[in-house]
């Protein structure tokens, strides 16, 4: 007996939107590459990095937000929901692999430091803030209700970050000299991107494991049953969640009377209401009455 409840978003906005941003970011790894080999930056070529990794997690980013949105189909009964969730655990991980090199290749700046021509170093971080300011501008409406695209984001936010420090060291560099801050800016920027990643990859696995959502609880869901006189107990629960915004619960009630179909259905109907409440928006439940169902509860007698 399902129950079917849909949240829509502007899909095609959003896709649009990474497709800008890629085409913006391209532009600029290639600028801070070849400005970070010209001036001998290592800020600049850990911001070119950076932004490749953006464009790469972008792309995977847009194209999984394309894939989810096909439509269910005889084998694929869920259609590419989770190719979204798999994208953002894929681009959270690299972004972790990355902040790691460059971490390594700071050590080594600070044991043996190098000049730096800042100017290139200002100009190229001055337009690196530009692109990823706008890129991130355009994203962070979707980033909220949407694990993906809040990759994505997190990239682009990395960046802007990222150049407005490198910005700030060129700026020392040019009136002090000071060529140390090149590979300390390095260093906090990956500390930081480390950091958030590892939140994405900790929720994009929660959700690829089948883990229950952390926003509902069993008991609020124990709670709203208890609210039917009809049904006894409910048990055999299982929640979990396709992608960020759905959430299905599978479980057996057990009915205190052998109801009619039609009668259980009008309870079902509403416990379904109920569940839509607490944030619930797919339900399947298998209904049992009577000494079987009963037996059964009393042997496990907590829900699993």
């Amino acid at each position: 007996m399902e129950h079917h409840h849909h949240h829509h978003h502007d899909h095609s906005i959003s896709g649009g939107k990474l497709l800008f941003s890629v085409i913006l970011n391209l532009i600029i790894t290639a600028a801070q590459f070849i400005g970070g080999l010209v001036s001998g930056s290592l800020a600049l070529l850990s911001d070119a990095l950076h932004n490749f990794s953006d464009v790469m997690s972008l792309i995977i980013s847009y194209y999984a937000h394309r894939l989810s949105h096909r439509p269910q189909n005889i084998r694929q009964t869920f259609g590419f929901k989770r190719a979204e969730i798999l994208a953002a655990l894929f681009n959270a991980s690299v972004l972790i692999a990355v902040s790691v090199y460059l971490i390594l290749e700071s050590l080594q700046r600070f044991i043996t430091p190098h000049e730096v021509e800042s100017t290139w170093v200002m100009a190229l971080a001055g337009l690196g803030i530009v692109v990823n300011g706008l890129s991130a501008w355009l994203l962070h409406r979707d980033a909220d209700h949407n694990l993906n695209i809040r990759s994505a984001y997190l990239h682009l936010m990395g960046d802007l970050m990222t150049s407005f420090a490198v910005l700030a060291g060129g700026v020392m560099i040019y009136f002090y000299g000071w060529y140390w801050i090149d590979p300390l800016l390095s260093l906090l920027i990956s500390f930081y991107l480390i950091r958030s990643s590892f939140g994405i990859v900790r929720e994009s696995t929660r959700m690829l494991m089948q883990f229950s959502p952390a926003h509902i609880s069993l008991d609020a869901i124990v709670e709203k049953v208890k609210g039917f006189e009809a049904i006894e107990s409910i048990h055999h629960i299982h929640l979990w969640q396709l992608d960020d915004e759905t959430v299905f619960l599978e479980a057996r009630l057990n009915f205190y009377e052998d109801l009619t179909l039609s009668a259980a259905n009008t309870v079902l109907h509403d416990l379904t209401h109920a569940l839509e409440e607490i944030g619930i928006n797919h339900t399947t439940f298998q209904c049992e009455t009577g000494k079987n169902g009963r037996e059964r509860v009393l042997e496990r007698c907590e829900h699993h």
